[in-house]
């Protein structure tokens, strides 16, 4: 920021907001994380080669790496530990199968490639357990009263919150708020109307409210 004089104005001067020029340590704190991305970047790469060769410690040290993550997602569709297990395992399989026939540009999109894996095992798991055009209303009744949420809510308080969600409504909010999909995309994945897939949101953010307001907040979904 400089001050310069106003010469129309005797006594009074006028700020000049000017952009902060880069430092040195900026420079070298951007050159550091580029090198921390480029390098976990070939790492990523070489882990994958040795995967795609059949190295067993490689596909394991693999599979730690993204296993937890990957738990969640089954489990918030599934809502049970042993399904989202085998589903965890089908998918790791059919990402070993895949891997050399996928073109990766970073482990994020790695990330999300094994991510839409895993829905897509939850889906056809859920499709042949569950019919989403009959969302029994009775499964309303009494959900979330053991729900206890205090001040803004946490990303595992959301987490629980959705799989107290009935299945029908939990897989729709899922698929639309969480994994950004639209109600045509949906209806297609799930056999089902976009009315239905509609409908079944509705009511799912209507259920997280009402759970919501008995804990005192009031929070848009």
């Amino acid at each position: 920021m400089v001050c310069d004089f106003d010469s129309d104005r005797p006594g009074f001067c006028k700020l000049l907001i000017c952009e902060a020029t880069p430092t040195i340590n900026d420079a070298l704190s951007l050159m550091s994380t580029q090198y921390l991305e480029n390098k976990t970047q070939l790492v990523i790469e070489q882990l994958i080669q040795n995967c795609i060769a059949g190295d067993n410690r490689a596909q394991k040290e693999f599979y730690e790496l993204y296993a937890d993550k990957m738990f969640r997602v089954c489990y918030r569709y599934v809502k049970n530990e042993h399904d989202a297990e085998d589903l965890l395992v089908n998918g790791f399989l059919k990402v070993f199968n895949h891997l050399k026939n996928v073109d990766f540009r970073g482990d994020r999109s790695l990330e999300a490639w094994i991510k839409r894996i895993m829905i897509n095992e939850s889906l056809m798991f859920l499709r042949k357990n569950n019919n989403f055009r009959n969302v029994d209303a009775a499964l309303m009744v009494d959900i979330g009263e053991n729900a206890t949420i205090t001040g803004e809510l946490a990303a595992e308080e959301i987490y629980n919150l959705i799989l107290q969600l009935p299945v029908g409504y939990r897989t729709v909010f899922n698929l639309y708020v969480i994994e950004g999909f639209s109600h045509k995309e949906i209806a297609e994945k799930l056999n089902i109307s976009e009315n239905t897939s509609k409908s079944q949101l509705s009511k799912g953010r209507a259920l997280l409210r009402k759970i919501l307001e008995k804990n005192g907040i009031h929070y848009e979904i």
